[in-house]
């Protein structure tokens, strides 16, 4: 595939034989051509696990120090007080059963994550089949399924990403935007690391972290020496 003539700018800077120290890596990307847009930094993390075994998944929530740069829209599934507490604290919608047909018939998809009540999750169960291939399913895992809602918010609004391994034990996620700058960046790096390794599997075997990447949403791989 034809790559176009920032991308081929972007991978003049990049010594592909080298593994970098990861604030050297963020600097790297900070001299990458601009796009016209403040473009994602990724995070892509390959790990020594196999995640078909149950006891070998790795997933798990983390609050960014310095936030995301995406201001996220929540939907809170909640009835009665825990409904009122989900308005107050910010949610962007807030409903019950009444959603289902909107979301089922509508498509309606206008926000990025979803927390609900655990009594409410026989309601969302139904919308398994649409929200699920979408990565929308709330789980208790990701801390959204919950009575505390105000919690569950405010941890969303101010920055937390949720890791979880694809079939080829590959971990994707953005930690922040170009424009943050090396040592924000730096910070949001460390703390998804230090999550990763903290949730090692007790049956993980050899080597845990294979390979570290970072790269911009329209820049070219830089791996990093991660010991």
């Amino acid at each position: 595939m034809k790559q176009g003539k920032r991308y081929e700018e972007a991978l003049k800077l990049v010594d592909a034989s080298k593994l970098y120290e990861a604030k050297e890596a963020l600097e790297l990307v900070e001299k990458f051509p601009k796009a016209k847009f403040d473009e994602t930094v990724e995070l892509h993390v390959k790990l020594g696990v196999d995640s078909k075994h149950a006891d070998q998944q790795v997933r798990g929530t983390v609050v960014l120090p310095n936030g995301t740069g995406k201001t996220l829209r929540v939907l809170v599934f909640a009835k009665g007080d825990k409904a009122k507490e989900a308005e107050a604290a910010g949610a962007d919608f807030v409903g019950a059963e009444e959603l289902i047909p909107k979301i089922e018939k509508e498509n309606w998809f206008e926000y990025d994550v979803i927390v609900a009540t655990p009594d409410m999750m026989g309601v969302v169960g139904r919308l398994g089949k649409v929200l699920g291939p979408k990565g929308l399913m709330p789980n208790p895992k990701s801390g959204t399924v919950t009575m505390d809602v105000t919690k569950a918010i405010s941890e969303i609004k101010s920055g937390k990403v949720e890791y979880r391994l694809d079939k080829t034990n590959i971990i994707h996620l953005g930690f922040g935007k170009v424009s943050f700058g090396a040592d924000k960046l730096l910070e949001n790096y460390e703390t998804v690391i230090d999550a990763i390794i903290k949730a090692k599997p007790a049956a993980a075997k050899g080597q845990y972290i294979r390979s570290v990447a970072i790269t911009t949403t329209m820049g070219p791989s830089v791996y990093i020496n991660q010991k």
